[in-house]
């Protein structure tokens, strides 16, 4: 299995309205380092999994309705907790609608996972078959 990982980050606010996360449960700001992996069990006939800048700019269109917003008001996460594992599993959904359309259903792509880092000591991550 071949994969090739690019990388962004994304400036959020949120609140974790729960007890269970202690001062988290108060609005915050968080920076998300966000990689991006895209995986296919064999090489496309350019010896590549993907165009790097094709990824780049996929990522970059899934991030973009989350920079600088806040979570809680955001439709997408309506009713919804927003930890870390639930914003990367959002991310790589939005990975694989974005593939297809830029790239058509042949794309060869076969899995999408997604890491955050929301601390240097702290990832969540979520992988996503699509083949």
């Amino acid at each position: 299995m071949f994969t090739l990982t690019v990388d962004d980050h994304v400036m959020i606010a949120h609140s974790l309205p729960d007890p269970f996360f202690g001062p988290a449960q108060n609005l915050h700001g968080a920076t998300l380092h966000v990689h991006a992996g895209f995986e296919r069990p064999e090489l496309d006939p350019h010896g590549v999994v993907m165009d790097i800048g094709v990824a780049m700019g996929v990522l970059g269109k899934v991030l973009d309705p989350l920079r600088y917003t806040n979570l809680d008001e955001h439709p997408a996460f309506t009713g919804t907790i927003t930890t870390t594992e639930v914003v990367v599993a959002h991310i790589a959904r939005g990975l694989r609608e974005a593939l297809e359309r830029e790239l058509g259903a042949d794309h060869g792509i076969t899995a999408i996972s997604v890491a955050a880092d929301e601390h240097p000591r702290a990832r969540a991550s979520y992988r996503l078959d699509i083949g």
